[in-house]
């Protein structure tokens, strides 16, 4: 189970997107009851979505490697998450910076290794 995306493409991309989603939808539901004054029912959800997202993480053979290259995953979905839930649409910068990490992403989890 651990060896599950092998550091594959089509196997790895989607699950490292899905596991970023799940670590925004946690982080974003503390943010809505701590600045948004919303219930703290909220903090449920949060719990499961970062729950979640920690066991998507264990799917990934190497997990230094694993965490590194998530986290240019997680800057491109953060990008995606403001534009579309926060409605605060990126500026090319933004598109840059979430490019670069998205390059570095791919070095470190595709780069041929002996």
């Amino acid at each position: 189970m651990i060896a599950l995306c092998a550091m594959r493409p089509l196997t790895t991309i989607p699950l490292f997107i899905v596991t970023a989603f799940a670590e925004i939808l946690g982080c974003y539901l503390v943010f809505l009851w701590m600045r948004g004054g919303r219930s703290a029912l909220l903090l449920v959800g949060a719990a499961a979505a970062l729950a979640f997202f920690a066991w998507l993480l264990s799917f990934h053979p190497y997990a230094g490697r694993a965490y590194a290259a998530y986290g240019g995953v997680y800057v491109a979905a953060a990008v995606f998450w403001g534009w579309f839930v926060e409605k605060q649409p990126p500026d090319r910068w933004d598109l840059i910076g979430a490019a670069v990490c998205l390059l570095g992403m791919g070095i470190i989890t595709f780069a041929p290794r002996s």
